[in-house]
């Protein structure tokens, strides 16, 4: 870290969006300061005003439904607060970037690699021809993208998570900014890209020199990334000092809950003799690669490739691995949403000779629970209709009465109040929401859940709520559930067994606890060091 005064001071920051009696208070001021090659942390859970202030500090709010009741912003002495349009534009990207936390609706999907990158360089270097493509090729190098010329032609869903986001870095770092914002830009990705992630932005903060500011909710990273720690709550700074002083010695209660928020206790010990709820047996899904004419199939992706596994009533088996490994693939298949090859057992009965009409009545036993609640449940149906769909389409009341009772009592059980079921999904925060997802299949009493990145969108603190949730009802119902994640140590909370996948093959299965003491194989090891200990794996599971 170096220190040679700040260059950016934030000053009693405050921002408001709307005005008079719906006049909501986000951010209520802050300050705080930050130097040369330092990096300063902002930490609190969703809601707490950590990505309006990074916004505001670059004017990106949009006036004049969210404005500044006061405050001031100031670059190298220079005040951004109200600054006219034409010297912002001269900061943004050139002085301060940003990089955002989800790159796939950050990148233009209609735009070139190539394009993207060197649109920042044209705006304010004015490159262009051959310097501006040797300069873009340099940048793609410098983040690590692999065989970097052959990607400048690609789209971004041609890239994986890890890629995209190393583009959006490249996009940041083109002008060689004062100052890096980084928006949870590794939220959304494995453990392992997360740490390449991570060890790239040090990397190229020291040869550069930049300052950043890291927004995240992850407390993990906070302790591999920053120098300082600022911790928000309601809109305001409740804690700040170092990172050491801030972990080792937390004085404020929320900071207090925070660090104590990491999901714990172990998984359910269920009854060995349990029945096997769901089997599968040399399952596959092959996706073909046409060519030609007609279109013939010249190879496959072998998303799955041979799995069997087993669960039984009040077990859960975990699934882990890298984005593209076969995780939601291999969920999918299980319920028979989509076409496979292999044996699928549920109950003893076999599902794959089944048709749509004779596998109708078996679905309201078998749910799955989504990764984003916000994109899973409608928009446009209250909370009571979203739950109560099932209850329909299965005619399990004998009226609108007891269907409503239902509903209730399925709201209920999952922590919400009953009440609500005539609000919309957008009234409610996200672990509500996925609450809401979890009631919407717990209704139809299943026996076999598929929970796909359940907790990954979700803060810590509402992380290990979820899991304790999830352990809770499984005991109180005996369900078996199929546990999807990236997330480690979501996964040894909640897993008796587990399923290492890695292209689409099993590397490594067994008891959970087994596994997580004792890892056999190189790549359960990078997982492992990934999730527990971001140091040993920087750089050891490539894009």
């Amino acid at each position: 870290m170096t220190q040679t005064g700040p260059i950016l001071e934030v000053r009693d920051l405050a921002v408001s969006f709307g005005r008079g009696p719906g006049e909501v208070r986000a951010v209520k001021g802050v300050s705080f300061d930050l130097a040369k090659g330092e990096t300063l942390a902002l930490v609190g859970e969703s809601g707490s005003g950590k990505s309006v202030t990074a916004l505001s500090v670059l004017q990106l709010l949009a006036y004049p439904h969210a404005w500044h009741p006061k405050g001031s912003i100031r670059l190298a002495g220079q005040e951004l607060m109200g600054a006219p349009e034409r010297a912002l534009r001269a900061v943004r990207g050139d002085r301060i970037a940003m990089v955002f936390q989800e790159p796939m609706t950050s990148l233009n999907p209609l735009h070139s690699i190539a394009k993207q990158v060197g649109e920042v360089l044209e705006i304010h270097k004015g490159l262009s021809g051959a310097r501006l493509r040797a300069r873009v090729l340099e940048l793609l190098s410098l983040v690590g993208i692999p065989e970097a010329e052959k990607r400048l032609s690609a789209l971004p869903h041609e890239l994986s998570g890890g890629q995209r986001q190393r583009v959006m870095i490249a996009m940041a770092l083109a002008n060689e900014p004062d100052i890096l914002i980084a928006d949870e830009p590794t939220t959304a990705l494995d453990v392992t890209i997360q740490a390449q992630i991570l060890a790239l932005l040090k990397d190229l903060q020291a040869r550069l020199g930049m300052a950043m500011l890291f927004i995240t909710h992850d407390l993990g990273v906070v302790k591999r990334v920053a120098d300082r720690v600022a911790v928000m709550s309601r809109g305001e700074i409740v804690e700040a000092g170092t990172v050491a002083e801030v972990f080792e010695r937390p004085r404020h209660p929320y900071t207090q809950r925070l660090l104590a928020a990491e999901p714990k206790g172990k998984p359910n010990r269920p009854d060995g003799g349990a029945p096997v709820v769901m089997e599968a047996r040399g399952v596959k899904v092959w996706f073909p690669i046409t060519a030609g004419i007609w279109k013939r199939a010249v190879s496959h992706v072998k998303a799955v490739d041979g799995i069997d596994l087993t669960v039984r009533a009040g077990h859960t088996v975990g699934v882990v691995g890298e984005s593209g490994s076969g995780k939601t693939t291999l969920g999918l298949a299980l319920l028979r949403l989509i076409g496979s090859e292999g044996a699928i057992l549920f109950k003893g009965a076999d599902l794959q000779g089944l048709t749509s009409a004779a596998l109708r009545p078996r679905r309201r036993e078998m749910q799955m629970v989504f990764q984003d609640p916000y994109g899973s449940l409608s928009p446009r149906l209250s909370i009571g209709q979203i739950v109560g769909e099932g209850i329909e389409i299965h005619r399990l009341a004998a009226g609108p009465a007891e269907g409503r009772a239902m509903i209730a009592a399925a709201l209920e059980e999952v922590g919400l109040d009953p009440a609500t079921q005539d609000r919309y999904p957008h009234e409610f925060s996200g672990g509500q929401r996925q609450r809401i997802a979890i009631a919407r299949a717990l209704v139809l009493k299943p026996r076999f859940i598929v929970l796909d990145e359940p907790t990954s969108a979700l803060d810590v603190s509402v992380q290990a709520q979820i899991v304790d949730l999830l352990r809770d009802l499984q005991a109180r119902h005996g369900i078996a559930y199929l546990f999807i994640s990236h997330d480690l140590r979501v996964v040894r909370a909640l897993a008796d067994d587990l399923v290492v996948m890695k292209d689409g093959r099993v590397v490594e299965s067994g008891p959970s606890e087994q596994i997580f003491a004792r890892p056999a194989t190189p790549y359960t090891r990078a997982l492992m060091a990934a999730a527990f200990n971001l140091e040993a794996v920087e750089g050891a599971v490539r894009d």
